[in-house]
């Protein structure tokens, strides 16, 4: 089999991104390439400045140009509450409600035998010792609607049980299967403010 050519590599390239097939990736690569300075040359730099500047939060795991994100550094928020998200676009999905003003802390997946991700590939040590060492009252378990998600937040609720804090859930308004990122605002908002007791 002969090796493959730069353009081929390219397509490969995108098709590993979630949601893009072979097709698609064609599709996008062709399109760039018909616009070189106007596309290839500004993501270019775009891709380069991410690798350089950007990284996660050292305390939630949100994407950040520093140590700490801009969430953690508002004093007006909320401090005695955290929500638990998968990943940093759901965070995303639910800071874009307005609704919430708490913290955050993004486990980075959720819990899978199938894939051998457990609690210590995840960031849930790190989100015991924060329960731990602030005056938290309440947990928000914000995780998808999934098998895996619901697997998670079971393992939580009872990995960070205690007298004094409050666990809750996203109430009503989250289908069963249902992913954060791709809710609406409506729906997340019904839910974060219909939350229940875990």
């Amino acid at each position: 089999m002969p090796p493959k050519n730069t353009v081929e590599i390219l397509i490969d390239q995108f098709s590993r991104l979630p949601g893009l097939g072979p097709k698609s990736s064609r599709r996008i690569v062709l399109h760039l390439l018909k616009n070189k300075s106007l596309l290839i040359e500004p993501m270019i730099r775009g891709l380069e400045e991410v690798v350089e500047k950007v990284d996660y939060c050292g305390i939630c795991g949100n994407l950040t140009l520093s140590n700490k994100c801009s969430i953690c550094l508002d004093t007006k928020r909320q401090e005695d509450v955290i929500c638990i998200v998968e990943t940093v676009s759901d965070l995303w999905a639910i800071e874009k409600t307005g609704l919430y003003s708490g913290q955050y802390h993004v486990l980075g997946g959720v819990l899978s035998r199938f894939e051998g991700i457990g609690p210590e590939e995840l960031k849930i040590p790190q989100l015991v010792a924060r329960i731990e060492q602030n005056s938290i009252k309440e947990v928000i378990l914000a995780l998808n609607a999934t098998v895996n998600g619901q697997t998670t937040a079971h393992f939580l609720a009872e990995e960070i049980a205690n007298p004094r804090l409050n666990i809750t859930s996203l109430g009503k308004g989250i289908p069963f299967g249902g992913e954060l990122d791709y809710l609406d605002s409506g729906t997340i908002s019904a839910a974060l403010t219909a939350r229940q007791n875990y």
